[in-house]
């Protein structure tokens, strides 16, 4: 039988094109999906990769062929998909490798209301469907075939996000955007038009060959660019999207880049205050100390969870939360059915910073308490010995230890998070305190630990 393993990941489908998947295949898990949800319609976007538009048409014709109609709303973000599927109330798939090498491609799939597929929600099932297929041949297409049809959503999802965010009344903002010839180029000018916005834009060019930078913004140097432009522009600020534009990063008016977890703060107080100063707001544990502070301090209730968005969403789900917040700049809001969108984020942004005279950086040195060391990788083949050579290490009467998620150690001014990576022999060190001195000493002495020779 055809072993996909190496493409079906935990939450998405992703590999390299042709050699690892192609249009056969993505016909078969187009006939897979529509077999596994049991959809009679269903609804296609895809990125600007080379190979997307190909493979997205022969998953729509795979679904077509098992009765499912197929709304393709062609060139979208992820979000756009996302709002598709909840506006429209139809499963979802959308082709993108958000930010890795041109080569590649994927599906992230999603159930009407834009829920998430993985492993235990249904992806299994596809997998096993499609290598079966794959082995033995595709299944006779059903007597009645699906419908194909076109729509474009991109003026509703803008329209819909800015009945999210109270605009009314910002002041002019002069904001630089490095789209990094991702999908942020194609939702950015129809999201903003009209805003009182000086907009500078960069590498909005839509090319799936990325011929500036990785349009991935967690690595500091795909974020310089933005940083040269904000100081030279002398710009309020400056955002950054990710290639399928489903995350979005921050740069102040000085070039400096916010963290994320200072974002999450921010636009939970925003979320708390349209929902009467309560409700319960999601973080994973390696957002800063500042998340639970602040939301407590508004009236909300923080939720720390596992770090995935599998977890946050679910999470998000269970309690009815209204907003949720990760590390890696996705922001998940339940009025856009709990779904990650960046853009909303940056909205947020722009109205907080438009509704004040002060720059970002004031406004968001309230966020931004702590210390932190940013994300530390040590490669360690024996991640479960070595994650407790530390725990005994650092283990007394002045810790707090749980291990949630890897391993974490609180103390009175620092904690750590020490996990292992899902897809690599790593381990993933997380620090932060309440000043620079204390949180270098930990994740040195934590360092050593992990890497004894």
């Amino acid at each position: 039988m055809a072993d996909l393993s190496q493409i079906v990941k935990a939450y998405d489908i992703r590999g390299t094109v042709p050699d690892q998947w192609d249009e056969h295949l993505a016909t078969l898990f187009g006939a897979a999906f529509a077999e596994v949800t049991g959809a009679e319609a269903i609804v296609v976007g895809h990125d600007m990769r080379a190979s997307s538009p190909g493979l997205a048409a022969a998953f729509g014709a795979g679904a077509r062929g098992r009765g499912a109609s197929v709304t393709a709303i062609g060139l979208c973000s992820t979000d756009q998909l996302y709002y598709a599927s909840g506006a429209l109330h139809l499963p979802g798939a959308m082709f993108t490798a958000s930010h890795n090498p041109a080569r590649y491609n994927g599906i992230k799939l999603c159930r009407a209301g834009a829920a998430p597929v993985g492993q235990d929600t249904g992806l299994a099932d596809i997998r096993a469907l499609v290598e079966s297929w794959a082995e033995e041949g595709a299944p006779a297409p059903v007597t009645r075939t699906g419908t194909l049809s076109t729509r474009d959503t991109l003026g509703d999802y803008a329209r819909h996000l800015r009945t999210l965010v109270d605009l009314g009344g910002i002041r002019p903002l002069k904001v630089v955007v490095d789209a990094g010839n991702g999908m942020g180029g194609h939702t950015v000018p129809t999201v903003f038009a009209g805003l009182p916005l000086d907009l500078v834009p960069m590498y909005f060019e839509l090319d799936g060959t990325f011929p500036h930078h990785e349009a991935n913004p967690l690595d500091p140097a795909n974020l310089v660019d933005l940083q040269d432009r904000v100081r030279a522009e002398r710009a309020d600020l400056g955002l950054a999207f990710d290639g399928d534009a489903d995350r979005c990063f921050v740069v102040d008016e000085r070039g400096e880049p916010v963290p994320p977890s200072a974002i999450t703060a921010l636009v939970a107080t925003r979320e708390l205050a349209r929902n009467g100063g309560e409700g319960t707001v999601i973080h994973n544990l390696i957002t800063s100390w500042s998340v639970p502070e602040v939301v407590r301090e508004h009236g909300g209730t923080p939720v720390r969870t596992r770090v995935g968005h599998s977890f946050i969403k679910a999470e998000m789900a269970r309690s009815g939360a209204i907003f949720g917040g990760e590390h890696s700049a996705h922001y998940y809001f339940r009025d856009f059915w709990n779904a990650d969108t960046g853009m909303l984020a940056a909205l947020h942004v722009l109205a907080a910073l438009g509704g004040q005279p002060g720059p970002l950086s004031e406004l968001v040195a309230r966020y931004d308490r702590y210390v932190g060391s940013g994300e530390v990788n040590s490669t360690v083949d024996d991640q479960a010995g070595v994650t407790d050579r530390v725990r005994r290490a650092f283990a007394s009467p002045d810790v707090t230890i749980d291990t949630l998620d890897g391993l974490t150690v609180t103390a009175a001014d620092w904690w750590f998070n020490l996990r292992p990576s899902n897809t690599e022999p790593l381990l993933r060190l997380n620090v932060e305190a309440r000043d620079a001195g204390t949180m270098a000493k930990v994740r040195d002495e934590v360092l050593d630990l992990v890497r004894v020779p």
